[in-house]
């Protein structure tokens, strides 16, 4: 009797799979049915994922409704081959990196102003800023041993599955998850030292 609920198991997921193929499908023809359903069907999920992330309810709810505008105004670009929840996912941290990006530069810059007296900056500051915050990051992966870096890369910059890069790199998902495990506690702890600021714009978002 087990082995028949296994089977149905895999067959329900198969279908759904198939489902969300076909709803992805629809969606890059700009079907507004499909894009309420894949909604419907991935929001609540995407809604957690992102509160862990900002640890605001007002804040997740703003952001997964971005996800969404995104994901409808990039409509053609989505591949229905690929899993659609990490391509959610990827656009959320992304979002919340922007996010998170903006306020930091916003308190440095503010206190620039302060210190020179001037309540004007210019663009290139900006730029500057950002910058800064993506080379100390990188320079932090740099740091990882080559496999740990390619894990990390491809889990948290490439929105991989642990299942994709275990059969990518030929290890365990228990050595993948142990990898990030402790890539995450390496890059947090290079950023804390570095720079306090980048520390909280990019270390819970892009390591959390």
């Amino acid at each position: 009797m087990t082995l028949c609920f296994e089977s149905l198991n895999v067959i329900k997921k198969g279908n759904d799979a198939l489902s969300i193929k076909a709803l992805l499908i629809k969606l890059t023809n700009h079907d507004h049915h499909s894009f309420h359903e894949l909604y419907n069907r991935f929001s609540v999920q995407l809604y957690a994922n992102i509160l862990r992330m900002v640890r605001d309810q007002d804040l997740a709810q703003e952001i997964l409704q971005d996800v969404f505008v995104k994901v409808w105004e990039k409509r053609e670009l989505i591949d229905p081959e690929k899993p659609f929840n990490a391509y959610l996912f990827r656009i959320a941290k992304n979002t919340v990196y922007d996010h998170f990006r903006k306020i930091a530069m916003e308190k440095k810059l503010e206190t620039h102003m302060l210190s020179n007296g001037t309540e004007t900056y210019s663009h290139i500051e900006e730029e500057l800023i950002y910058k800064e915050s993506s080379q100390l990051f990188l320079n932090a992966i740099d740091k990882l041993s080559p496999q740990r870096k390619q894990v990390f890369t491809l889990c948290k910059l490439e929105g991989k599955s642990y299942h994709e890069v275990s059969n990518l790199l030929s290890i365990s998902t228990s050595t993948v998850s142990d990898h990030l495990l402790k890539s995450n506690k390496f890059i947090r702890a290079q950023l804390l030292i570095s720079d306090p600021v980048v520390f909280v714009l990019i270390g819970y978002v892009l390591i959390s």
